[in-house]
Parts: C-alpha cells; sequence; structure tokens
C-alpha cells in the first residue's frame, strides 16, 4: 500500500461530515469536500435543477467517482489530508442502488490509498436541496460503508453519537 497520510471521513447522508471537515479546516489541517456536493452546486449554479443532474444515477456516480479520481491525483501524498467521502464510498452507493460493480470502479478502489477511515453514525434524518436519498437509504448507506471499507482492507474508527469537540480529539489521536 502506498504511504500517505490521508484520512477519509465518512458516513451516511446526515451523519456530520460537512461540520466535521469544516471544523478540521478551521483548525489548519488540509480537506477536500465531498465531489458530489460541490459537483451538485456547481450545476446548480449553471442553471441546472437537482432531477436534471441525478436524472441517469449510474452516470452521476460515475462522475462523481470520476471527479474523486481526479481530486486525488492534486493532492500531496505527504501532507495530512481528510477527504470528505473516499473512493470506496461509490461502492457502497453503487451496491445501494443496484447498479453491477464495473471495471473502472474496481482499478479506482485498488488504487485508493488511506492512512485511516473515519465512519460517523447517523444522525436524526433531515432531507436538504442537494439530498435525494430516503431515512431508509440512510441507514442502508451506512452499512455498505462499513462493509465496504473493512472488506477493502481499511483500519475503520466508527465515531459514535458524540458531540464535535469529542469527534475532533478522537480523530487527531488517530493521526
Amino acid at each position: 500500500m502506498n504511504k500517505n497520510n490521508w484520512y477519509v471521513i465518512t458516513g451516511a447522508p446526515h451523519s456530520g461530515k460537512t461540520t466535521l471537515i469544516e471544523k478540521l479546516r478551521e483548525l489548519g489541517y488540509k480537506v477536500v469536500l465531498e465531489a458530489a456536493r460541490v459537483y451538485i452546486d456547481e450545476e446548480i449554479e449553471k442553471g441546472k435543477t437537482l432531477e436534471d443532474i441525478r436524472k441517469n444515477e449510474l452516470d452521476f456516480q460515475r462522475k462523481i467517482l470520476e471527479i474523486k479520481i481526479e481530486n486525488e491525483k492534486k493532492e500531496s501524498r505527504s501532507e495530512i489530508v481528510f477527504w470528505d467521502r473516499g473512493i470506496p464510498d461509490s461502492l457502497a452507493y453503487y451496491e445501494m442502488l443496484g447498479f453491477a460493480e464495473d471495471k473502472f470502479l474496481r482499478d479506482a478502489i485498488k488504487n485508493a490509498k488511506y492512512k485511516k477511515v473515519f465512519l460517523l453514525s447517523t444522525l436524526p434524518y433531515k432531507k436538504d436541496y442537494a439530498r435525494i436519498e430516503s431515512e431508509e437509504q440512510q441507514k442502508m448507506i451506512h452499512y455498505l460503508l462499513k462493509k465496504t471499507y473493512i472488506n477493502s482492507g481499511y483500519e475503520l474508527i466508527e465515531l459514535g453519537n458524540v458531540g464535535l469537540e469529542e469527534r475532533i480529539e478522537i480523530i487527531l489521536k488517530n493521526l
């Protein structure tokens, strides 16, 4: 496995990833925002609706995977970087949506290298402008994310229902 200083913050929709990532940024750490959210925001700015952006969910998931791969090519492997979702997250979404895993995704996961993965537990579900998943799907995604990272051989550190400061403390102790 390639050595780097990359850490993944992952979890189902509405698990506190964005809040945690923003706090890490405030503390001076390099963070990479969630590719799907950035892409959706950019496309909405161009005048598209969420329905337009996600009308073909397989194409959408493939686009997000491509963005993640490109983002990883740009980052230093020696600098500590926190990723709001890693490449293996795509497999969890593919599985939840019933899409067959493809070679492009398998190769991307094989080439993705992270030091540790932090899995956030779910919070009470809230819908927002970019989320299309139901509360039931939120729970399924959490399960699939856990399974995907464990099956990919990553050290998974679960962050339960604790406050932001405690989550930060656990992460920093595990660098």
